[in-house]
């Protein structure tokens, strides 16, 4: 079967996409099973694929027409015993994105307010990552990404930037990180990063929307 276009390859528990995919088995009428013992299979079902937020497990109760006050329940009890837990979810995300995507604190964000973690546990999960790890995450993706870069150093430069922007990096932590790397790559790498003001052109740059692995596509392309 041909992969869906834009999909992450892999089975990975992080390479699900946000919008959760409906069950062919949750579709159709409800039978007369109680509705608190079939919110609490949908829900272990759900997390036996992957780990899962309060929000998701509650989208995918929802389909089924369940009443609101039996999702409560079902959910509260399963918070009460840990089978859920959104801060230890969002302490996996981030781990996992940034280590394994290269993803900045701005996308992982984003894409754990997209899976429903409440904003005081997106900010604890964040806290896990500082500005000197960001910082040595974007040089090694620019160092990674150099290594087969062709091209004039301008056009290496702003695709280095773009694809750094699209991961939710600051402008001025995009460019110097961009800049350094072509001052130890060769001669016309560095005369061209010479001329770079980081400030400057930080000032200057209108901050895209990070697609991190949801959508990375747009703006500048990857090299």
């Amino acid at each position: 079967m041909a992969r869906r276009r834009g999909a992450r390859a892999g089975r990975g528990w992080d390479a699900i996409p946000p919008r959760l995919a409906a069950d062919p088995r949750e579709k159709g009428p409800r039978d007369n099973r109680n509705d608190a013992e079939l919110a609490r299979e949908i829900c272990l079902r759900q997390l036996a694929a992957r780990p899962r937020t309060r929000a998701e497990l509650a989208q995918a109760i929802a389909r089924r027409h369940i009443d609101d006050e039996v999702i409560t329940e079902v959910l509260d009890r399963y918070d009460e015993v840990g089978i859920i837990d959104d801060a230890a979810f969002a302490r996996a995300w981030v781990s996992s994105r940034h280590t394994g995507r290269g993803l900045a604190r701005r996308a992982l964000a984003g894409e754990l307010r997209q899976r429903g973690v409440a904003g005081d546990l997106v900010g604890e999960a964040l806290g896990t990552l500082d500005d000197e790890q960001e910082a040595a995450t974007a040089r090694a993706l620019v160092d990674r990404k150099l290594r087969t870069a062709t091209g004039p150093p301008e056009a290496v430069f702003r695709r280095l930037v773009g694809m750094l922007a699209r991961k939710g990096y600051p402008a001025g932590l995009a460019i110097s990180a961009v800049k350094d790397a072509l001052a130890a790559r060769d001669a016309e790498a560095a005369e061209f990063a010479e001329q770079i003001d980081p400030d400057a052109l930080a000032d200057a740059t209108v901050e895209p929307t990070p697609a991190g692995e949801i959508g990375e596509s747009g703006g500048m392309r990857d090299i």
